[in-house]
């Protein structure tokens, strides 16, 4: 006997009841549907067995959406592999925003990188619109032939082509301000650790070189800002946002100390607890020792006792913003660009530097 469908009568099953039902979000079952992403088998069954008591089909292209000519699929193009992607809060909180907003128009996601077999997809995938996350100069030609197809594009951050509307983030103006809390602080000599920088995403100390080859957007910003305080910080360039990444970046710039910073800028909150899991190991104490800022404003999970001083970014709202103007360029409109602002969250990670003595310096 089937299992009776727990929709109340008469309503319409959406998205977001089959994602609370299966307790996971928006964007995971939006991606079970859709086959892309790294969603367990075990996930996608749980997502299709609440779809089923729900009587939801998942984006269908019967639905409301083909019969105005349309796939019912929002492509989501991201330069990193998705299986990064899906390590990092930030994007997850992203994919959720826009799933939020595409659920009104029966629109599911579809995850594309513009790397290997998959950038091939985004050549000739059915997609209504498509979201250009993060995404640098170096698409322009995959840019340049969605929009030959005719299909809607929005971009949060990056650099897109002209015309693309932008959701935008205030990476330099943010970062400035956590360097100069550092500098009011009484640190002159801080360090920064940095997301990607180029497309083989290597990683080592920020050279000139590095800085001449570097496309990412995002993290260029944020660097601009931290020079704004302290034109000649150096740094150290990671693979990503990832604990791992800087922990090696914060073993890197801190283990020789005679040329160890007082604070290190790190560009994501993951980067920065890897900097303090560094400092740890070094036999460092934060913010004694050593200060440490991030960025985003994200749960790291194992940092207790510390509270990262950061800039916390509305990461959700920023997914949101994406996903309303794709359903206002869908409608015939015309999305105005938008650029959000990052808070500064004060933790106790940063602290005035010792001076020689090894007593905390007195601002």
């Amino acid at each position: 006997m089937n299992e009776p469908s727990t929709a109340p009568a008469g309503a319409r099953p959406t998205l977001a009841a089959v994602a609370r039902l299966a307790g996971v979000s928006n964007s995971t079952a939006s991606l079970a549907f859709s086959g892309t992403g790294p969603v367990s088998d075990a996930t996608r069954e749980r997502v299709l067995a609440a779809a089923k008591r729900l009587n939801y089909a998942g984006p269908d292209p019967r639905a409301r959406s083909l019969r105005r000519g349309r796939s019912g699929i929002v492509g989501v193009v991201m330069e990193e592999r998705v299986r990064d992607a899906f390590r990092d809060p930030i994007k997850i909180a992203l994919l959720d925003g826009i799933t939020e907003e595409i659920g009104a128009i029966d629109a599911g996601l579809l995850i594309l990188t513009d790397a290997g077999e998959a950038a091939q997809r985004i050549e000739d995938a059915p997609m209504d619109a498509v979201v250009l996350v993060g995404c640098s100069p170096r698409l322009d030609e995959s840019v340049a032939m969605l929009r030959r197809r005719g299909i809607p594009l929005v971009a949060i951050e990056g650099d897109p082509a002209d015309g693309v509307p932008t959701i935008g983030q205030d990476n330099r103006e943010a970062t400035r301000v956590a360097a100069q809390h550092l500098y009011d602080l009484g640190h002159r000599d801080v360090a920064v650790v940095a997301l990607s920088l180029t497309r083989d995403r290597a990683r080592g100390p920020l050279t000139p070189d590095r800085l001449a080859a570097a496309s990412s957007t995002t993290a260029l910003d944020r660097l601009a800002g931290a020079r704004d305080v302290f034109p000649d910080a150096p740094g150290w360039v990671t693979r990503g946002s990832f604990v791992e990444e800087g922990r090696a970046a914060g073993r890197a710039l801190l283990a020789d100390a005679r040329h160890r910073p007082t604070a290190v800028i790190a560009q994501s909150d993951l980067l920065a607890a890897g900097v303090i899991r560094a400092a740890e190991e070094l036999g460092l104490e934060v913010p004694g020792d050593v200060s440490v800022v991030g960025f985003d404003g994200v749960r790291v999970d194992g940092l207790w006792p510390y509270d990262l001083t950061t800039l916390v970014q509305p990461a959700v709202d920023k997914g949101r913003a994406a996903g309303r103007a794709v359903v206002e360029m869908l409608e015939g409109g015309e999305p105005i660009p938008s650029t959000f602002t990052s808070v500064f969250h004060l933790g106790n990670t940063t602290a005035a530097p010792r001076d020689s003595s090894g007593a905390p310096a007195v601002g």
